[in-house]
């Protein structure tokens, strides 16, 4: 049946305002968890033995609501389907919907079972504060990329100043360069470096002056770097933020009724455009 212009708009608007609802978005939360917390009990054989059947029930349940979810968004847009694809968490959000679907049976039955639990991550997409640390780390790669560098040069340098000096007498932590450089790892962790650094001592007293350079530099200064790195980026991602939402209450207007108003817009441009076609 085809819809014509009158009684899409309507369904726009209502969907939008469902959208814009803070109780359809905290009902989608709760189902979120909910199937986080079926998929926590799946891995217990008692319980899958006396309630598999309902657990299952309740994964479909959740299922048909999150394609209810897409298609309530897919409405508050239409027909403009760019907007909502053109969203990178609406866009996760329909891929993992779309996975949930997939007939996954017999060999490829884990695959489902996977799939179930990436819905857990619908999470990040569903909270803005989630979503503002996913957005901090992505654009925070570019700066850890340099600090990586610069960590791998660090670690290449001592790993080779280690195997000329210890080699000869602890060949087992530093007779080959890999060895040596599974060895620096181990004292970036601090795990255990004081047995590697005692050992190394035992022949060279001066040995002291390597490691505790090594977990300084390698280890306080380079994770204080990244925690920088971090920072800067959270500050740029709360800056975006805050100027998408400055725009909004520049104007007044929350997001659902700028939807609404956008849409009414356009709904008069089409009907502007129709009389002119009749007029002509």
């Amino acid at each position: 049946m085809r819809l014509d212009k009158e009684t899409v708009l309507p369904m726009n608007l209502m969907a939008r305002r469902i959208v814009g609802d803070r109780r359809f978005e905290r009902l989608i939360i709760a189902l979120i968890v909910l199937n986080g917390v079926l998929v926590g009990l799946e891995t217990s054989t008692t319980v899958v033995a006396h309630a598999g059947g309902l657990i299952e029930w309740l994964h479909h349940l959740i299922l048909a609501a999150f394609v209810a979810e897409v298609g309530i968004k897919l409405a508050a847009v239409a027909p403009a389907w760019r907007r909502y694809f053109g969203d990178s968490w609406n866009l996760f959000d329909f891929t993992i919907v779309v996975l949930s679907l997939l007939p996954f049976s017999g060999e490829l039955a884990m695959i489902a079972r996977m799939v179930r639990l990436l819905r857990v991550l619908r999470l990040v997409s569903a909270l803005p504060k989630l979503r503002l640390v996913v957005a901090t780390l992505v654009h925070a790669l570019p700066g850890m990329g340099h600090v990586l560098m610069l960590v791998a040069l660090l670690f290449y340098i001592y790993a080779v100043a280690g195997y000329h000096l210890f080699h000869g007498t602890d060949p087992e932590r530093w007779g080959t360069l890999g060895a040596a450089l599974l060895t620096l790892f181990q004292i970036a962790t601090l795990e255990g470096w004081a047995e590697v650094m005692y050992a190394a001592m035992e022949t060279a007293p001066w040995a002291w002056v390597y490691f505790i350079s090594f977990v300084i530099i390698g280890t306080f200064v380079m994770i204080n770097l990244f925690i920088a790195v971090v920072i800067n980026s959270l500050d740029e991602s709360k800056a975006i933020e805050a100027a998408g939402d400055g725009r909004a209450a520049a104007a007044g207007i929350d997001a659902p009724l700028l939807d609404e108003l956008r849409a009414a817009r356009e709904a008069l441009a089409r009907v502007e455009a129709a009389l002119s076609a009749r007029r002509s």
